[in-house]
């Protein structure tokens, strides 16, 4: 089954987690109803892209209020495709809410386990990955682009969890929209990072299509390191949407040429 759900016209949520835990608040933005003209036609949420800070602003307020998850209780990052993790408390909140000059810098993994606190992270190809455990109440988020999925951020953010305390029997983890393997091609130097991540015997996330050419399919690729790292198949959720092909939901910076808006990842628990 889909794991990702359209709530509304504005987001998707992890309708299985949603199930599990009502406070529980886990999702996908997508392009539509706001207020950013084209390209980043509509519902901008970076302010890294080009948009007017007004814009973006408007944008997640309006996010904000649909979630009932005030922007004042957000965090984001600013995002450079590495491995750094941050553990978020209250005391965070509002960081780079409403604009990049407060944001946690040169983060590309969030988690918490306080309730209040909204994680966020920006997307426009690369997978999304999330991170939930029921019983301690740990939950993050993930950006993992080729740089971020060959330096294997999925099992750092796992590792992360585990010395929290969580049990990794009882870890969930979920891969959201991202760029499909027939929309997304790479040269030889990322494959070059791609094999270097793999054992021998591991099943191989590409192929080749032409010389120095080739189909990469990130989702598979970071549900082998989810795997890799000790969560549970049955335990781990990947959607099927494309960034790239799926255009009227979803902005994608390899469909749009790099002028384009930003999706939002987000995941917290609301306030009782």
């Amino acid at each position: 089954m889909e794991p990702f759900q359209l709530h509304a016209e504005e987001y998707f949520l992890i309708k299985p987690w949603s199930h599990m835990d009502s406070s529980l608040v886990a999702g996908f933005t997508t392009r539509k109803n706001g207020v950013s003209p084209f390209p980043k036609a509509s519902l901008n949420l970076a302010f890294h892209v080009g948009d007017t800070l007004d814009n973006v602003q408007s944008n997640r307020e309006k996010l904000g209020e649909l979630l009932n998850f005030p922007v004042n209780h957000w965090v984001s990052t600013e995002q450079v495709h590495d491995t750094r993790i941050h553990t978020v408390t209250k005391e965070s909140r509002g960081s780079g809410a409403y604009s990049l000059e407060d944001c946690i810098r040169e983060t590309d993994g969030l988690l918490t386990n306080e309730s209040g606190v909204l994680l966020t992270l920006c997307y426009a190809d690369c997978v999304p990955i999330y991170f939930f455990d029921p019983g301690s109440k740990w939950i993050g988020i993930a950006h993992a682009g080729w740089k971020g999925t060959t330096r294997n951020i999925a099992g750092k953010l796992v590792q992360t969890l585990q010395e929290k305390g969580v049990a990794i029997s009882n870890m969930k983890a979920a891969i959201g929209p991202s760029i499909c393997k027939s929309c997304y091609i790479v040269d030889d130097r990322v494959i070059g990072a791609v094999r270097e991540l793999l054992e021998e015997n591991d099943e191989k996330p590409y192929n080749e299509v032409e010389e120095g050419q080739y189909q990469l399919n990130l989702k598979q690729l970071n549900l082998q390191l989810l795997k890799k790292a000790g969560i549970k198949e049955s335990n781990i959720s990947v959607t099927d949407y494309c960034s790239a092909c799926d255009s009227e939901w979803f902005f994608s910076h390899r469909r749009d040429k790099g002028v384009t808006g930003r999706m939002l990842s987000f995941i917290g628990w609301r306030e009782d």
